[in-house]
């Protein structure tokens, strides 16, 4: 396995937990009971995988080929669900949660689909719809406005992580180094848009 590879895995198992946990405390705070918890952590962690890995063709998708993406979001269930009030202690912590595991999807995706051979635009599409996916199927199933529909800055912080990514691999940098960065960007604009109340532009409804 080399290191592209590898990193590539080692994001999507990252994502997959901490999008787990976002979805599983949204769960806890919508008064699920625990298969009503791990249901939500599991279809979080993995919907932006299997929509992306379809589209590329690389089947079965990573998070059905094999036990892990169903373990890491059984435990992030499992904690969630024992430790919700320790989690809360975080400010917001699904939407913190939610932040760390954008980045990591938008970036993983974006490296997946340029290691496949795909175009850069592309593949930045592709990882942004991987880094969103979970969320919006989360946002979904309890009866909320997907956060990619409204103002905040959402789909747009994932896409600029994803064209850092792909700014280095046509730059020839090491993988490594600008996955991290474009995580971390990705990362720090959504935060930034929720603590600073950042967001895009909203057409005025017409009076009446």
């Amino acid at each position: 396995m080399d290191q592209a590879t590898l990193l590539i895995r080692v994001l999507d198992l990252v994502g997959t937990f901490v999008f787990a946990i976002s979805g599983a405390m949204l769960a806890v705070r919508k008064g699920m009971d625990l298969f009503g918890v791990l249901v939500l952590a599991f279809v979080t962690a993995v919907s932006g995988g299997i929509a992306r890995d379809v589209l590329l063709g690389a089947l079965p998708p990573a998070a059905i080929a094999s036990w892990h993406a169903l373990a890491l979001s059984m435990a992030a269930g499992l904690i969630s669900f024992r430790f919700h009030r320790l989690l809360d202690r975080l400010k917001e912590p699904v939407q913190f949660f939610d932040a760390a595991g954008l980045g990591v999807f938008a970036v993983a995706g974006t490296q997946k689909a340029l290691d496949l051979g795909l175009n850069g635009p592309m593949a930045a599409v592709l990882g942004t719809l991987g880094g969103i996916g979970g969320g919006m199927v989360r946002d979904v199933l309890t009866a909320r406005v997907p956060t990619v529909l409204v103002a905040e800055i959402y789909a747009v912080a994932a896409l600029a992580g994803a064209l850092l990514v792909v700014a280095g691999f046509y730059g020839g940098l090491p993988p490594v180094p600008v996955t991290l960065a474009g995580a971390a960007l990705c990362t720090f604009l959504r935060l930034m848009a929720l603590y600073r109340g950042w967001h895009l532009p909203v057409a005025k409804p017409p009076e009446r």
